[in-house]
């Protein structure tokens, strides 16, 4: 596949069409996504995985676009949400229900009632008094609720602190110890219907090691379960499997289907993937202009017209992200890449060597994932826009927002009320 984004004739294209032509339409800052790249992304999985019943689940939480969403439904994905929010936006994308997995450690109420209204696939159960909240709200429905239990393998993922989910200092899933109990509890639920197990130990994986680990220690789980009349008929391995910003060296997609299809010969349990930073992370770019470039005693600054209220990652979690010119440019000077937000963690990218002018574009790499998902209001700034490109042609995905958008639901304090 030619690289979704690549020179031609010294200038940045987006597949056919050259990022120059996209910043002068629908202005910066300004997310741009590649159709290919994402439609390239979802196939390799399903090739990696063709000889074993799978389905793979959409992390919405990456990248919600509904025009995203509706791209992977096309292709017959599964989405997996953590809020009725994500579930509405799948709805809405032509998603079907039935492959949806509903994730998350705070479940409400009316969030239960409407995916079981919807007919989704089934719930990750994350504690036991969730458990005990899904079975009074489908009770009273005169539903049955389909689950799974996210068990804590306690197992480091040898990534981020704020990715890593694993580990037992950690907010998600049942402790390993305690699941045999719980599935117990829950097979004597009128309400509930047990379906599978699920295990998520992290983000941003970058070894097959912990991925191993954590899938044995599940199995043990699943034999001893079935040892007690308890028989599973899916494994959830969630995602988290990596991808290149820098110099990382995540596995290849055939290599990580190999380890988990090895691990499962023989077993009848079909197998869920969620993946969602793998399947859109390097299909996007942040495109942005430079404002000023400024020259201090120590530093020099190249400020730009998107902030971390536009990609949160940098300042969140020091994040690196390969920083490119748009068009090639004379002389070189290492910049602090920074926005306009009033803060000192209002950066995008340190130390970059750069040959660029005032108003030069500059492209954010791998920004497809946990970029426009993250992104705020903060300095009350609107949110950029997001465009797909396809070959030679540019949709818009979503309409920048406009000054007036940011104080919409907002009212002034009536007179009577100041008194």
């Amino acid at each position: 596949m030619t690289p979704p984004f690549s020179y031609r004739g010294g200038a940045l294209h987006a597949e056919d069409v050259p990022l120059e032509a996209i910043a002068k339409e629908f202005g910066t800052p300004c997310y741009v996504y590649s159709k290919a790249a994402l439609v390239s992304a979802y196939r390799e999985i399903s090739d990696a995985f063709s000889s074993i019943g799978h389905l793979t689940c959409y992390a919405v939480k990456a990248n919600p676009n509904i025009g995203v969403l509706n791209l992977f439904a096309k292709m017959g994905s599964g989405f997996d949400i953590v809020s009725l929010g994500e579930l509405q936006r799948v709805l809405l994308a032509g998603g079907d229900p039935s492959k949806v997995v509903f994730s998350g450690v705070g479940k409400r109420e009316d969030e239960m009632r409407a995916a079981l209204d919807a007919g989704i696939f089934c719930f990750n159960i994350e504690s036991e008094p969730e458990l005990d909240r899904l079975a009074r709200v489908a009770q009273a429905m005169n539903r049955k609720a389909r689950i799974s239990f996210r068990v804590n393998p306690n197992v480091d993922a040898k990534t981020h602190p704020y990715i890593s989910t694993g580990l037992r200092q950690n907010k998600f899933g049942i402790p390993y110890d305690d699941a045999l109990r719980l599935y117990e509890k829950a097979e004597g639920l009128e309400s509930i219907e047990i379906s599978g197990i699920d295990c998520h130990i992290g983000s941003q994986l970058t070894e097959l090691s912990p991925i191993v680990e954590a899938l044995e220690k599940i199995l043990i789980l699943v034999d001893t379960l079935e040892e007690r009349g308890i028989t599973l008929s899916h494994i959830d391995m969630g995602g988290g499997v990596g991808i290149r910003y820098s110099d990382e060296q995540p596995p290849e997609m055939a290599e990580y289907a190999k380890s988990l299809i090895t691990k499962l010969a023989g077993r009848p349990l079909k197998l869920i993937l969620e993946p969602g930073r793998f399947l859109v992370g390097n299909a996007g770019i942040l495109l942005t202009r430079i404002e000023y470039l400024k020259h201090g005693e120590e530093k020099n600054f190249a400020v730009v017209d998107c902030a971390m209220n536009d990609l949160m990652r940098p300042a969140l979690y020091d994040a690196y992200h390969e920083i490119v010119q748009v068009n090639a440019g004379q002389g070189k000077d290492v910049y602090e890449i920074v926005g306009p937000v009033c803060e000192t963690g209002d950066f995008l990218g340190h130390g970059r060597t750069l040959g660029a002018k005032e108003g030069d574009l500059l492209a954010i790499l791998s920004a497809g994932a946990y970029g426009m998902s993250m992104s705020s209001n903060y300095n009350s700034r609107p949110r950029a826009a997001e465009i797909l490109v396809d070959k030679g042609d540019c949709h818009v995905l979503r309409e920048r927002e406009t000054l007036a958008s940011l104080t919409e639901f907002e009212r002034l304090i009536p007179d009577a009320a100041q008194s």
